[in-house]
């Protein structure tokens, strides 16, 4: 079985990056649902059901475990796609947990009651249906106490992002940190909460300033699927195939792709 990762559009590629860099022997398949992106605005019971459809297409397409590479998906509709629809033989794992696990410094699997970590100050830049759905918040209260989080709906920036205007991307990025340090001017981290976001993280850097740690998840996220994978030997398998399916027009999803990564992505009609 391959390895699925799955996004409302291109964000996801930076993960399958890092994860086939981590990984280069294992098989993965993209999906990114660029007809439908982005789906930061619309309301949860559109993004499960499409959350829903798209990790269907890559059990099609012999994907398991499915990576949720989307914080709104996995904000929105993975707790309910897991208890309520998700069949017992099958895994689809979200973003969340790798940037909750560095910034407590603990592991996912660490059940001790809640503590008091290093950092008290975290500012998340995530879509609006991220910041509405208040997941990060509600993981990162099972593991720690006593942290303020401020976070701040990034509306407009995926949307820069999907259509290749990376100038207007990094400007909204700005404007953003802006708008979060009025009302926290100090944070001790900042938490790129989409997985769009790496595509600019230069434009967080340096607006943020070199006080503030910076998390980025496709490396983490990267990370944490290999020793996932280590733990369940029987869903890992070799060949290093790559697939990349968009519910979009496969050639302009295409050429986006290589603006973003910087060499040709092949996309298939989903």
């Amino acid at each position: 079985m391959a390895v699925g990762l799955f996004d409302s559009g291109l964000g996801g590629l930076t993960v399958f990056e890092a994860v086939a860099r981590a990984l280069p022997d294992t098989p993965l398949v993209y999906f990114g649902d660029s007809a439908r992106a982005p789906y930061g605005t619309r309301d949860a019971d559109a993004i499960f059901r499409f959350t829903c459809e798209g990790v269907e297409r890559l059990w099609e397409a012999g994907a398991d475990p499915v990576i949720l590479a989307c914080n709104t998906a996995s904000a929105a509709a993975l707790r309910r796609l897991q208890e309520s629809w998700l069949p017992t033989d099958k895994r689809v794992l979200g973003v969340f947990v790798p940037m909750i696990e560095a910034l407590t410094e603990r592991r996912w699997g660490d059940n001790a009651p809640p503590r008091q970590v290093a950092v008290q100050r975290v500012a998340l830049f995530a879509t609006p249906a991220t910041v509405a759905a208040r997941s990060f918040q509600r993981e990162l209260a099972f593991r720690a106490v006593g942290v303020d989080v401020e976070a701040q709906p990034c509306g407009g920036l995926v949307d820069a992002i999907e259509a290749g205007d990376m100038a207007l991307a990094e400007a909204l990025a700005r404007s953003h940190v802006e708008a979060l340090a009025r009302r926290m001017p100090n944070p001790d981290a900042a938490v790129l909460g989409c997985t769009h976001y790496p595509l600019v993280e230069r434009a967080f850097v340096d607006a943020l300033g070199p006080e503030v740690r910076v998390i980025s998840q496709p490396e983490l996220v990267a990370a944490s699927l290999a020793d996932y994978l280590r733990r369940h030997p029987d869903r890992a398998s070799t060949g290093g195939t790559r697939r990349f399916l968009t519910s979009g027009d496969p050639a302009r999803v295409s050429d986006r792709a290589a603006l973003f990564l910087g060499r040709p992505i092949p996309f298939e009609a989903a």
